[in-house]
């Protein structure tokens, strides 16, 4: 695993979440229905990233004590 792969990770977190954000609003403010569709896909993209990154900084975290 290297540097460039965690930060990958965190930018799709964040596009991921940016993604959630924009539909949900569209959704909430508009009653767009399939804005509702890809704020729930969003969202079940981020449970997925969010486990990715966790494991990738456990990772990092027990190489670093390994040192």
């Amino acid at each position: 695993m290297t540097t460039h792969d965690l930060l990958t990770t965190h930018d799709l977190l964040i596009e991921a979440f940016n993604t959630y954000l924009t539909e949900n609003e569209k959704f909430m403010e508009k009653g767009v229905k399939a804005s509702a569709t890809r704020a729930r896909k969003a969202l079940g993209e981020l449970g997925k990233l969010g486990k990715l990154r966790r494991a990738q900084i456990q990772e990092k975290k027990n190489e670093m004590s390994a040192k």
